[in-house]
């Protein structure tokens, strides 16, 4: 018994003398997901596909959060149902449960609540949960699948919660920063490590910081300029915010995107006007830090954005 004990000791003393601390950075890794119902999970992963979803079975949650472009469409707009155009670009569904609101007006507290809007949304899946479950209750499949994932069997509130469960398991850890930020110096060229000593020298940290690089505040878009009036013609989505709140102070305020691969997410912005991060860096220096930049020093901080760029089920995006 005491050779056993000491042996486990010295495998424990081993493995924490292995272990390297994370280096003290105003970014923090993503953690590896940890799938607690994985019949939900799934369950989840097959609506978020289903076209049913929509009115008259014409597309699916994926079809504006495609895994395949970064969990977004590409689009600067997306398309709803009957060919409608949206109103504002999608945001990418990746590490989306890490923001600390939903929605570029932040109008929906979590997940759950934000799944309620596309649903609705007449010009979006045009659909309603009521539909959605008289679909769903004439598919064997799904009926046996939910006795199987949730013990109350198939009902809107499950549907809900398997969505939001799929969704909670998109998380791109170990992208090369992250292994950086775990102590791995080497995963980074020099460049790309001067990218991230002008990202935060410039300023751009004070909104992109934490696990997912943005997505714990607001911010008014034109800090240090006005970006609407030099680009014309303003839309309701520019509003954001007030759009909620009705609060003179919050026109043109939106939730910071996170950053999490962001190199796939063209086209940049809530009005999708951007195609190139380069461009989007540049005008992030000039409307939000009011700070002249070279291409240079710009071509840098793409170099760090692009290792943002993550895994989910341990394949690279």
């Amino acid at each position: 018994m005491a050779n056993f004990l000491t042996s486990l000791l010295l495998v424990l003393v081993c493995r924490f003398a292995l272990a390297k601390p994370l280096l003290n950075e105003p970014i923090k890794p993503i953690p590896d997901p940890v799938i607690s119902a994985p019949d939900q999970v799934e369950l989840g992963r097959l609506l978020f596909n289903d076209v049913r979803l929509s009115e008259n079975n014409q597309l699916s949650c994926a079809s504006c959060h495609s895994l395949k472009y970064g969990g977004a469409d590409g689009q600067v707009v997306s398309s709803g149902v009957n060919g409608n155009k949206g109103l504002i670009n999608s945001p990418t569904v990746f590490n989306s449960s890490l923001n600390f609101r939903q929605f570029w007006d932040g109008r929906a507290a979590d997940l759950l609540n934000q799944i309620d809007g596309p649903i609705s949304n007449p010009i979006e899946m045009n659909s309603s949960w009521a539909e959605v479950l008289s679909k769903l209750e004439q598919d064997p499949f799904y009926i046996a699948q939910f006795n199987q994932a949730f013990t109350t069997g198939l009902t809107i509130i499950n549907i809900k919660s398997a969505l939001v469960k799929f969704e909670e398991s998109l998380l791109t850890s170990n992208s090369r920063f992250d292994l950086y930020l775990k102590n791995n110096p080497n995963v980074l060229t020099t460049e790309e490590l001067e990218g991230y000593r002008l990202f935060k020298q410039y300023g751009c940290i004070s909104c992109h910081q934490g696990v997912a690089v943005g997505g714990n505040l607001y911010q008014r878009f034109g800090v240090m300029g006005d970006y609407f009036a030099d680009r014309g013609h303003i839309t309701a989505a520019d509003l954001s915010r007030f759009q909620v709140t009705q609060n003179e102070q919050d026109k043109y305020v939106f939730k910071v995107p996170s950053l999490r691969n962001i190199d796939l997410t063209a086209p940049y912005f809530h009005d999708g006007s951007t195609k190139t991060l380069a461009d989007a860096t540049a005008i992030m220096m000039r409307y939000q830090l009011g700070r002249a930049s070279n291409q240079q020093d710009i071509n840098k901080i793409v170099l760090f954005l692009k290792t943002l760029t993550g895994q989910y089920q341990n394949t690279a995006l």
